[in-house]
């Protein structure tokens, strides 16, 4: 038979004994109900500071286009895709300052993305997001969803191009065709319009003569072009005022104060020579002309020892910009540091001495003389593609301008200085 257990029985208290036991328990509740409370008080300073701080502002409207705004965190978001795109070509320790200049323009590419599509949607022209799903992950490597408005905005331009602007771009056009060839002095172009005139070939003197890129590795042969394709595209309106007004045949020089060309010539005055430990010291006056002709006339007019001053006319005609605003004076400099093509003259003059044109191959100058041949007219031809493509980025352009200056369109920025600070902070910093 299993032995019974003896009982036991509690702890019996005191009433005085119970009684400062429930007054323990009271303390420990109103200690443990003050801890909570303070806890919560110092949460709530810290969250409050945080929503105050960053939380608050990030739900700011900044930008407003018509009926659709956006608020300061697509603004940062905005700047840190901004960000990885410079840092990809400038490094991580350049992120304040390209942050800095591409802040403003930001804010128009937001104004300017919205008013396009609003744009866009208006002709029925529309991109959906299973759409810019799908480009996304075309990238290699795929790109994440912070970039789906850059690559929605792109579709946009695209579709807009190919939908809306094919139609608009004619396919046929008034076109000319021309020869031609960019030479560097008044003088030069006359000679070589008279060799043509004697029956030399347009194509074999552009090849060996032309001073412009394009018209020497196509021998001149310019192709085929429409109205606004020379001046807008090519940059060339000297071309396109003469083409279009003139009937076949060979043009007079025609003077293009801003086309470029890869020659100069230099005029050199030695006007002093010193010797130091280091050994021969040289001053020298420089100035860079666009033709040996105009070189050559400003010779004539320094004159032998009684013409006008060196400084002067290189102020007025140099195109050395180092040296242009100083009146051409290089200041003393050792044989190493003369460039090459002056070298020579400069060691082997006498103080005073002034050089003839020197060619130098190497330097850049503005300034030039063409000669066209408009071969053949039609009235109507078919407009190549790269023009057509040119035609309609032409037309998107001008469309997107009309949004801008539309009365309609009513786009609003609020950011100033402070909050442009502030978002290039909270970029920079996540």
């Amino acid at each position: 038979m299993a032995k019974k257990k003896e009982e036991k029985h509690g702890r019996k208290f005191t009433r005085h004994q119970l009684a400062r036991w429930q007054q323990q328990k009271k303390r420990q509740r109103i200690f443990l109900i003050l801890g909570i409370g303070v806890m919560a008080v110092v949460g709530g300073v810290i969250g409050g500071g945080w929503y105050r701080d960053e939380y608050r502002p990030m739900q700011e409207v900044v930008i407003k286009v018509n009926d659709t705004e956006f608020d300061m965190g697509y603004y940062v978001d905005t700047l840190k895709i901004s960000g990885k795109l410079y840092q990809q070509i400038y490094g991580e320790s350049q992120s304040f300052f390209y942050m800095q200049s591409v802040a403003s323009q930001a804010v128009t590419a937001i104004e300017q993305r919205e008013l396009i599509r609003q744009g866009a949607m208006a002709l029925g022209i529309m991109v959906s997001d299973s759409e810019v799903s799908e480009e996304l992950k075309k990238n290699d490597p795929p790109l994440g969803n912070d970039f789906r408005d850059l690559v929605r905005g792109d579709m946009l331009n695209r579709r807009l191009l190919d939908e809306y602007f094919e139609q608009e771009v004619p396919q046929f056009a008034e076109q000319r065709q021309i020869m031609a060839m960019f030479l560097e002095s008044e003088s030069q172009a006359a000679a070589v319009r008279e060799r043509l005139e004697a029956g030399e070939d347009f194509a074999e003197l552009a090849g060996e003569l032309s001073l412009e890129s394009l018209t020497v590795t196509e021998g001149g042969e310019a192709g085929w072009y429409l109205p606004d394709i020379l001046s807008e595209r090519l940059r060339l309106p000297v071309l396109e005022d003469y083409v279009f007004a003139a009937g076949v045949g060979v043009s007079g020089p025609l003077y293009d104060e801003a086309r470029t060309k890869g020659v100069g010539y230099w005029l050199v005055k030695l006007v002093e020579s010193d010797e130091d430990e280091q050994g021969e010291l040289f001053n020298i006056q420089v100035m860079l002309l666009g033709s040996e002709e105009e070189a050559q006339d400003v010779i004539d007019r320094l004159g032998l020892g009684v013409g006008e001053d060196f400084a002067e006319i290189a102020s007025e005609l140099s195109q050395d910009t180092v040296s242009k605003e100083d009146g051409g004076d290089l200041g003393w400099l050792d044989p190493d540091e003369i460039a090459i093509p002056l070298r020579d003259f400069v060691l082997a003059a006498e103080p005073g001495a002034l050089s003839e044109p020197i060619r130098d191959d190497a330097v850049v100058t503005k300034g030039g003389y063409w000669l066209l041949e408009v071969l053949d007219i039609e009235d109507s031809r078919q407009i190549s593609e790269s023009d057509r493509d040119f035609l309609k980025g032409r037309a998107l352009d001008e469309w997107v301008s009309s949004l801008w200056d539309d009365p309609e369109n009513v786009v609003e920025s609020y950011l100033d200085d402070e909050k442009i600070a502030w978002a290039i902070d909270r970029a920079i910093g996540s």
